[in-house]
């Protein structure tokens, strides 16, 4: 690190922890409304001395150059440069970084390499089931063992059902199949994350943790310039506070962007390099996950529970898990996968999850326990025939950012790390050749992509590319498993077609007067919770005085279409209370109210919104949830 970067760093840090206010105080609105203070406060937006009240009160809706009151604010950033800048300390980012410098230590060259990662310790915003296959942990780091990696749990136990309501139908696993976890581990990926930050760090990696990348910069010539942090000391009506600071910028001549699903970096990357031109939209969904410490009768140690069918119906995509660890207590991670394609804006993904537990085969192994955690993320659903381009000059894409999930196997750790560890060989190899003429001010590095076209990853993911889209058919789930019986077991992906998706999440909901209403049961206190004290486990925590990073393009679509139309779905797709219809102070109509300290940053909504006018975007660093080992 610099010292000048060391220093700005050093300054800066009071202000990134400012205090906070934790979601459970904003939660506490959903159960009083009564009280609820208004959204924003009237601002004033230019001359006019009309004051105009309005939702989104963000920069990138709402430029600051036409605001009067960013009158004669100092807004130069401080800059610095690198050989490579990595956004995002996830498996993909931070397997890229350590790759890096086992290359450049390997041959005693000098690279610098920087991370910036918005979670305000390394690990603290990752999610996942999670069941990892070490083929590439194999790659990167063959003595993991030695030293340290937290792979406790080596699956010992198999099993995979269909669920009705009442009933659990065993269904064998294959050798084969996509589900077989042999030889595979339950981990806390979290965990697992951070024990990859370590190594980064002992290899020479720059660590920015609590730094969140806010924007793309870009050289006169197009090509990407590096990215800029998010600026800090905003207020919530958007104007500046007194110790408001700019952002740093970071320069490199190649940045890697492994932000993860649904990136908020890599849609204006997709936008600005027209990278999606040749392939099918993405398609998602949204993972919802618990941990509980159980009676110790109950525990199985490496045992894998997967299971399809109830409590969705056979046209919603998804399934659960419930995955038995060894970390020293009777531990056990369970969840419920909803894919976001699904049409019923009635549809609650939280409730469904806690419906779920209630299940005769699942209800069992948690009575008498205690819930300890509870988060939720989107994950990349659309696989071989969603992938974009993935390089472009100055640039390239790696991980979930680009979506390299393998769907029926519900895994994408593996394949993250490796797309990172191909683009790291294919960067060094190009930054370090002394003859390298580039046409371009950023470094464009195509051979990454041409490399990872003859890895196992492009086979992987070639191999089952029609399972997912061959829900999509009358029969629904049960069609699904057919296909997947015969074309993939027989023939393992071979077959010379490709299916399609049947396009973006956002345009599959139905209006709501075409749909029925679901009844869910209230929450037990002991299986199955509210929001509120579900939300209060992940630890999410934003500064309570700056614009809502939930930014709406027009703050007259959620009542107008979102809600009259969908009968408001933001409130039932979002799995951390942050969108609520609220009466109008004047006791006529509803306007739409954003909690967004709740936020943990799942995604979803800019996702799932019919009408796409939620854009999400990062809040001041460190926001956001803390899980632990989730």
């Amino acid at each position: 690190m610099t010292l000048a970067l060391k220093g700005y760093l050093n300054d800066l840090a009071p202000l990134i922890r400012l205090e906070s206010r934790w979601c459970v105080q904003a939660l506490k609105t959903l159960q009083n409304r009564s009280h609820l203070p208004p959204q924003v406060n009237a601002v004033r937006w230019s001359s006019s001395d009309a004051p105009v009240p309005r939702i989104t009160t963000h920069y990138t809706v709402h430029p600051r150059d036409k605001d009067l009151r960013w009158e004669g604010v100092e807004m130069e950033r401080f800059a610095d440069e690198a050989d490579v800048v990595i956004v995002g300390g996830g498996p993909a980012g931070l397997s890229a970084a350590i790759r890096l410098k086992q290359l450049a230590n390997a041959q005693e060259k000098e690279l610098r390499v920087c991370l910036v990662e918005k979670a305000s310790q390394i690990g603290a915003h990752t999610l996942s089931g999670a069941c990892l296959e070490p083929s590439a942990l194999n790659e990167l780091i063959p003595d993991w063992k030695e030293k340290g990696a937290p792979l406790n749990t080596p699956v010992t136990e198999d099993r995979f059902a269909i669920l009705t309501e009442k009933y659990r139908i065993p269904v064998p696993i294959l050798p084969g199949l996509p589900m077989n976890n042999h030889g595979n581990y339950i981990v806390r990926l979290g965990h697992f994350v951070r024990w990859l930050g370590e190594q980064a760090e002992e290899l020479g990696v720059e660590m920015y943790p609590g730094y969140a990348a806010s924007e793309v910069l870009f050289h006169e010539d197009g090509s990407v310039k590096g990215i800029a942090t998010n600026d800090v000391g905003i207020a919530k009506d958007g104007s500046p506070k007194d110790v408001f600071e700019r952002g740093m910028e970071l320069h490199a001549k190649v940045t890697i962007f492994g932000e993860g699903c649904h990136g908020h970096l890599a849609k204006q990357l997709y936008k600005h390099f027209n990278l999606r031109e040749n392939c099918q939209p993405q398609t998602y969904a949204i993972g919802l996950k618990e941990l509980w410490v159980i009676d110790e009768k109950k525990w199985k140690p490496g045992r894998v529970d997967h299971s399809v069918g109830w409590p969705l119906n056979r046209n919603t995509y998804g399934g659960s898990f419930l995955y038995h660890l060894n970390e020293g207590e009777p531990m056990v991670a369970l969840g419920l996968v909803v894919g976001l394609d699904y049409s019923n804006p009635y549809l609650s993904p939280f409730r469904e999850f806690q419906r779920w537990k209630h299940h005769p085969s699942v209800a069992p192994t948690l009575e008498g326990g205690s819930r300890i955690a509870y988060g939720a993320r989107a994950l990349n659903e659309g696989g071989f025939q969603s992938l974009p381009k993935l390089t472009f000059p100055g640039g390239l894409l790696i991980g979930c950012s680009p979506g390299f999930m393998n769907v029926p196997k519900i895994k994408g750790t593996h394949t993250a790390m490796k797309s990172g560890m191909l683009a790291a060989e294919a960067i060094f190899a190009k930054v370090t050749d002394e003859s390298l003429q580039s046409e371009t001010a950023g470094v464009h590095v195509p051979e990454y992509e041409q490399s990872l076209k003859k890895s196992w990853i492009w086979k992987e993911l070639y191999a089952v590319r029609n399972i997912r889209p061959s829900f999509h058919n009358y029969f629904g789930l049960y069609g699904g498993m057919f296909y997947t019986g015969v074309f993939y077991w027989i023939f393992r992906g071979k077959e010379p077609w490709t299916l399609k998706h049947s396009g973006k999440d956002a345009d599959q909901l139905k209006p709501a007067k075409d749909c029925t209403p679901i009844e869910y049961p209230k929450p037990d206190g002991k299986i199955s919770f509210d929001l509120l004290s579900s939300v209060a486990l992940s630890g999410t925590n934003h500064e309570g005085d700056q614009p809502p990073h939930l930014t709406l393009m027009d703050d007259s679509i959620p009542v107008a279409k979102n809600l009259a139309i969908y009968d408001g779905p933001e409130q039932r797709f979002c799995p951390a209370g942050v969108y609520e219809y609220v009466p109008l102070e004047t006791g006529e109509g509803m306007r739409l109210q954003i909690n967004a300290q709740n936020c943990v940053h799942c995604k979803t909504c800019d996702i799932k919104d019919p009408s796409q006018n939620i854009n999400w975007v990062v809040p001041e660093g460190s926001g956001g949830p803390a899980y632990n080992g989730m």
